[in-house]
């Protein structure tokens, strides 16, 4: 699976263990970056790297590590066709795919401890969209709020 995958500050050691963890898995990980610590850099410029690179269709999933992970979905959610939620639990991480069609993760690199975050990517990456009918009539009743959204 190709994913793209990034952080500031406050995620950049687990993001370079998470993309690690893929490569070694046999994913395409493009890495957008922190390239390097900068204490200074902000979350939002590389969670919307993340979702502009997911909602035009460049990785079939993202990964956003922030301090918290909040900020990264909150601004991750502003581009359309992206569905970003922070997981710190494995269920979330799986179910958010089965039943939402989650297509980014988002983590607090200050929140969860290595080991709880390769599950947690694992439930992810290895779930895959129900497509069940209830599934796919509340997901096209978010992405039509969407759309009003970006029309007005």
């Amino acid at each position: 699976m190709r994913v793209l995958i990034a952080a500031d500050h406050g995620g950049y050691e687990l993001k370079t263990q998470l993309a690690e963890l893929m490569r070694k898995e046999g994913h395409d990980v493009v890495d957008l970056g922190a390239h390097s610590y900068d204490a200074g850099d902000d979350y939002p410029d590389f969670a919307l790297a993340v979702a502009d690179g997911v909602a035009r269709g460049d990785g079939e999933r993202g990964v956003i590590v922030c301090g918290s992970g909040v900020g990264a979905a909150v601004a991750a959610n502003k581009v359309r066709g992206v569905r970003a939620a922070l997981c710190h639990d494995t269920y979330s991480a799986r179910q958010g795919v089965e039943h939402d069609d989650l297509n980014v993760l988002c983590l607090g690199g200050r929140i969860v401890g290595s080991a709880l975050a390769e599950e947690l990517l694992h439930a992810f990456l290895g779930a895959k969209f129900s497509g069940e009918e209830r599934h796919k009539r509340r997901l096209a009743k978010v992405l039509a709020a969407e759309a009003r959204l970006a029309a007005s």
